[in-house]
């Protein structure tokens, strides 16, 4: 059977997706360092994806994610980031450096199946369709556009700035930052600042 599509693990305990993808229909490699996943990337850069764990020894998640950017050979695979980090800041902050996807450990397969296969279909997509709705978190309803300011707010968000590094650089209250945060996840019908930041960059509203 020919697989759905080729996927690096990069993770010092990779067992359980190592075992389990080819249940699914994936062809599955793994890394058990960021060191040696750079090193299977650059001899074989014929990866449809990269599942990346943050906390690994030799080279962490950051820093492998920051080369594989850099190396313009592989710098377009999608990756999905595995972290036991639940601050927003954080993830946001790690999307500078292209994440495509965060996945907090411990996680539900399932799960991370729907976000694979969600990266996959975008990663196919022409550019100028502008979908938006294979996103695992996205319904597919019609978002509300987003007023200038709030569009300013979603930019600095994006930067990985706090609401009270927010507050100071457009020199308002830090609970109006918030009341605009609010408004922007219920028109972009989200849940949290990373889903904003991932839907405002896909939909290119920042």
């Amino acid at each position: 059977m020919t697989s759905l599509a080729r996927i690096l693990i990069i993770d010092d305990n990779p067992k359980l997706l190592q075992d389990s993808l080819p249940m699914y229909g994936y062809e599955a490699k793994s890394a058990t360092d960021g060191l040696m996943g750079l090193k299977i990337l650059d001899e074989d850069s014929n990866f449809d994806l990269v599942i990346l764990d943050v906390v690994m020894p030799n080279l962490d998640g950051w820093e492998t994610l920051k080369a594989i950017r850099k190396n313009e050979k592989v710098a377009q695979i999608p990756i999905i980031m595995l972290t036991s980090v639940t601050d927003a800041n954080k993830q946001i902050s790690g999307l500078k450096f292209g994440a495509d996807d965060y996945i907090v450990k411990p996680f539900v397969l399932p799960n991370l199946l729907a976000r694979i296969e969600a990266l996959l279909r975008r990663s196919t997509w022409n550019k100028d369709t502008k979908q938006v709705t294979a996103l695992p978190f996205v319904k597919g309803e019609k978002i509300s556009p987003l007023t200038t300011r709030e569009k300013e707010i979603l930019s600095l968000v994006a930067k990985g700035e706090t609401n009270s590094q927010i507050a100071q650089t457009l020199f308002v209250r830090e609970v109006t930052v918030k009341t605009h945060l609010n408004s922007i996840f219920r028109k972009l019908k989200v849940e949290n600042r990373v889903q904003a930041v991932l839907l405002a960059q896909q939909a290119e509203l920042i």
